[in-house]
């Protein structure tokens, strides 16, 4: 696999969602590279081309990191599906352009793991990328997020921009969305449990069997990860970001409420779906090139439930 070296000293870094939990985390992780960090205020449209090319123009930035989209669990998913793949195709579309225009030395986009198909053989190899149907409940954010890889992909083919893609699989830690009806699974069982043990509840609802295995890697590994990708890494394919190990989610529950000091039952809705059986990410690339993740769910769970409780 290509080795790139590319440093981020003195270069000047934009990193696109920098309000979100993964662009506040690599912002984090950026403070030890000796690189000037650059953010596009909230006044910025991002899904208006007019407006990213001029902020991009004014700020010029020599490295892209695109970690700006609209994000929900599968309640949000199902509900709002024309905003899930008009705005992320609109963010991605500008923001790619605009590099290329201006320039930008190297871009990285962030996918996400939902992008393979949902039957896809685990662990899921890179290679799986449209090779059967997706998930029918996030399809749309998954199509929108397989034009980001093709865009990257397109670019570097067409002008040679050394633009590369990550696919993480589930994420968690500080800066998470916590809401009730929209936030993902951990977050959401994090503050069921939290409530649960305020109230004195006997139990908590998790929704669907429990039986599904998912994933899940804490944000400041996705970071590390991220930019160990921008110094090492420049090749067409995308790579997959995750932590090779996954549990059911009734495991989970049962150790987030541990975490969070909760002795009460967990039942199972399943008239609620459960989403894709399992989806296990090979991380084999990342591997290989010398990279792994340093924390565990269970520390990571405790800084996630800190995160919440700040």
């Amino acid at each position: 696999m290509p080795h790139s070296q590319f440093s981020l000293a003195g270069r000047k870094v934009y990193v696109a969602g920098h309000k979100g939990m993964v662009g506040s985390a690599i912002i984090r992780r950026l403070e030890s590279e000796q690189s000037e960090v650059l953010v596009a205020d909230r006044s910025v449209d991002l899904r208006e081309q007019n407006a990213v090319g001029a902020w991009f123009s004014a700020n010029r930035p020599d490295v892209v990191v695109l970690a700006a989209a609209k994000v929900g669990g599968i309640y949000a998913n199902d509900t709002y599906p024309a905003e899930f793949l008009y705005d992320n195709l609109m963010i991605e579309a500008n923001i790619i352009e605009a590099a290329r225009q201006n320039a930008v030395t190297k871009l990285l986009f962030l996918g996400s793991s939902c992008i393979y198909p949902r039957m896809a053989p685990q662990p899921i190899e890179e290679s799986a990328l449209l090779s059967g149907p997706l998930e029918p409940t996030n399809e749309w954010y998954a199509i929108a997020k397989i034009a980001g890889i093709k865009l990257c992909q397109a670019y570097r083919k067409q002008y040679g921009c050394d633009f590369i893609s990550a696919m993480p699989t589930n994420l968690y830690g500080p800066g998470d969305n916590f809401d009730p009806e929209n936030s993902h699974v951990l977050p959401a069982l994090i503050r069921k449990a939290h409530e649960a043990k305020q109230s004195g509840a006997a139990s908590i609802e998790i929704w669907g069997s429990g039986t599904p295995r998912r994933e899940f890697l804490h944000v400041d590994d996705l970071a590390d990860g991220l930019v160990f990708l921008l110094k090492n890494y420049s090749d067409t394919g995308h790579i997959n970001l995750g932590s090779g190990k996954d549990l059911p989610i009734l495991e989970l529950a049962k150790l987030v409420c541990e975490v969070v000091g909760f002795s009460g039952g967990i039942t199972t809705n399943t008239s609620k779906p459960d989403g894709t059986p399992r989806k296990l990410m090979s991380g084999a690339k990342m591997h290989a090139m010398g990279w792994s993740p340093q924390i565990d769910l269970k520390t990571g769970i405790a800084n996630a439930y800190e995160a919440f409780l700040a």
